[in-house]
Formats: structure tokens, sequence, C-alpha cells
């Protein structure tokens, strides 16, 4: 069954289904979404069926389209994403653009995916334009983002906007248990997630620092500022990924409120907002954490 193995967004499972049953396929779509949510996925599932040659079914993992898509050597399909991490050049979307004048080979249609579209350079994205304007009738393009403001309002106008929704908690959970090795999560590392299996997967990956992370405040009441500056080393080696960390520490503090309807913890939230402001000032970096450590201690003690 088609997109049986992915999570969330019912409703657009049976948008997108429901376009292969009767046909009514459209020239270009944006899928549009935060990170980590599965978007990629759904659009190479999406492709799949688009793809396979069966009349029911789709995708029906045996025909020859299929088992190219499979082993990934469909010559009617291509995926384009920043070659630098950064941008889509120009070049690029010239070579999909030659992939693109060519009649399909294996199947009926031919399917290109843009990642990250938004980081298609000016010149890229006129370019690119000129193709969502006429397009052939066997292409379709899946141009996907995070951040549909930065895409040209010209481009936006010629796709079938598809916007997905952030994944519920009991989504993210129902994710964890299906992996091979099951992650075991706080349910405040869940809600850390903001909906993002991308997040999950990060989170999961540094479980450890996270779990210290909610050591040092669940202490706070209990310790002295020494002691708690001797915990907190985590955060101090943590610059790269100290946002993060500092969003966690909200999560914490929201559910503190929640359950002991104690205002220090929103002042405890302004206090990392305001932190997280000198740092992105570029103020000293250890002094910040140390000041920060401090006046939410200050707050408990």
């Amino acid at each position: 069954m088609a997109f049986e193995n992915l999570i969330g967004n019912e409703k657009i499972k049976n948008l997108l289904s429901n376009n292969i049953e009767t046909n009514n396929i459209l020239h270009s779509y944006l899928f549009v979404g935060i990170d980590g949510i599965g978007k990629r996925l759904f659009a190479k599932e999406f492709a799949h069926m688009i793809l396979c040659n069966s009349k029911q079914d789709r995708p029906c993992a045996t025909c020859k389209s299929c088992l190219e898509f499979q082993g990934e050597s469909h010559p009617d399909f291509l995926q384009i994403e920043p070659e630098d991490g950064k941008t889509i050049k120009i070049e690029q979307i010239r070579y999909l653009q030659e992939k693109i004048a060519e009649k399909p080979v294996t199947a009926e249609k031919k399917v290109y995916i843009i990642q990250d579209s938004d980081k298609m350079t000016r010149e890229a994205a006129n370019s690119l334009l000129k193709t969502l304007e006429e397009p052939p009738t066997y292409a379709i393009l899946i141009l996907i983002t995070a951040n549909e403001s930065k895409l040209l309002a010209t481009i936006k106008s010629r796709c079938t906007k598809i916007a997905f929704q952030a994944l519920s908690e009991d989504e993210i959970k129902t994710y964890l248990k299906t992996q091979s090795e099951e992650i075991q999560m706080t349910n405040n590392m869940i809600r850390q997630c903001q909906g993002s299996i991308g997040r999950a997967i990060k989170i999961g990956e540094e479980q450890e620092t996270y779990t210290q992370v909610e050591s040092i405040v669940n202490n706070l009441k209990k310790e002295d500022i020494t002691q708690i500056w001797k915990k907190a080393e985590v955060l101090y080696q943590a610059k790269e990924k100290i946002m993060d960390l500092l969003d966690y520490m909200n999560v914490i503090f929201f559910e503190k409120l929640r359950e002991e309807k104690d205002m220090r913890y929103t002042k405890a939230v302004a206090i990392i907002e305001e932190t997280k402001k000198r740092i992105t000032a570029n103020a000293n970096y250890d002094m910040s954490i140390d000041n920060l450590l401090l006046r939410i201690w200050e707050q408990f003690a």
C-alpha cells in the first residue's frame, strides 16, 4: 500500500493517492513544512507511484519501472539538491532542463524533485520559471521547502501547494518504536522534537547531552551555584548547538510551570531568551553561560 511506511499527514496521503487513482496528476507541486517531517520521503513515494507501470495498486514493486526506481537507476527520475549545502546553481537547473526535454524511457511520465528549492540562486529560480510556465505534458516537478517565503512569488503561483503539518507527540512516539533500535526518550525530549522526525533522530543521537541538561535544571533547587557550574560543562562545550539546548531548557521550564504553577519558571525562560540574544550578538560565550546559570539559580535559591 502506498505511503504505508510513512507516519503522519494522513490527509496528504489520501490527496496524493487520489491524484494517482483519478489520473489527476498536476505538473508542479510545492511541498511545504518544517524540516524533518518527511516531505522528501512523501515526494519520493509519490514519484514511485507516478512512475509505476501498473494500472492498479501503485506502486506495484514488480514492474520494470518499479525495479529501476528501487534500484535508484530510473532514467525518468531525478533529484536535485544544493551541491555545496548552500545553493542550487543555474547549472543544475539547466541540467534538469536538458533531461526534461528528453521523452520518458521506462515510464509514461518523468518526475523531478528539487530539495531545498528555496536555496536556488536568483538565476536558477528564473531559469526554472521558464520550465514551470510551459512544462512538457509528461513532466512532473515537486519542489520541497521549509522556507516558502524565500521562493519567488512567480514560482509559488505556478505550483500546487501541499502544506505538511508537524507530527503529533504520539506520532513521534510511534516512529521511535518502529526503529530497529528503539529510542527511549523522556516526554520533554519528545516535546523538543516539535513534531519533526528529523529532530527526533538528532536528539536520539545526542540523548546523553539532553539528559545532562535536564539534570542541571532538576537540581537548581538542590545545589549551590558552584555545583551547578561544575555540572554544566555540557553547556560550555556545546557552543555549536547551544540554541537547541537553551530551547530544551525552556521546554523543561514550561512543563514545570504547568505542573507546579510556580511563576519563577517564567522568569527563568525570560533569562534564557536574553541569553540567546547575547550569544547571537557575539557576547563572550563562557561569561554568557556563567551569567545564565547564576541568574536562574538565584530565582530558586
